[in-house]
């Protein structure tokens, strides 16, 4: 698999993708507003995985542009204006509750929902 194989990270079969019940972080450590990413090898297969926190709530997305398979940004500055989550690579602009693509290549797409719920302060894959 290419780093860029969007739909190779989207497949439940991706060895790389993390079970459900994974601890990613502690909550505390995804800034408000604010993301933060998560890269997973295994073998051949790579999962990108990030979780946003806005507006009091923190949702999961696959760290890739529906327009290139990129992700989203290298370091985890995701959010642009306080507002959006930006594609470092051309500058999509993506809601950041529903992932939705509001401006660039890919408008009206959204990010793939890679699903994370917070149990007493800890945020877990589901």
């Amino acid at each position: 698999m290419t780093y860029l194989d969007r739909d190779a990270q989207l497949k439940a079969d991706n060895a790389a993708r993390p079970a459900p019940g994974t601890v990613l972080c502690r909550l505390d450590e995804v800034a408000e507003p604010g993301g933060k990413s998560f890269r997973y090898r295994e073998g051949g297969d790579v999962f990108m995985g990030l979780v946003v926190r806005f507006g009091g709530k923190l949702v999961g997305y696959v760290d890739s542009c529906p327009h290139f398979g990129w992700p989203l940004a290298y370091d985890d500055r995701h959010l642009f204006s306080g507002e959006h989550l930006l594609c470092t690579g051309h500058g999509a602009l993506f809601k950041p509750l529903d992932g939705m693509c509001v401006a660039g290549p890919c408008l009206d797409e959204a990010l793939s929902e890679w699903p994370v719920e917070v149990v007493d302060g800890v945020v877990l894959t589901r």
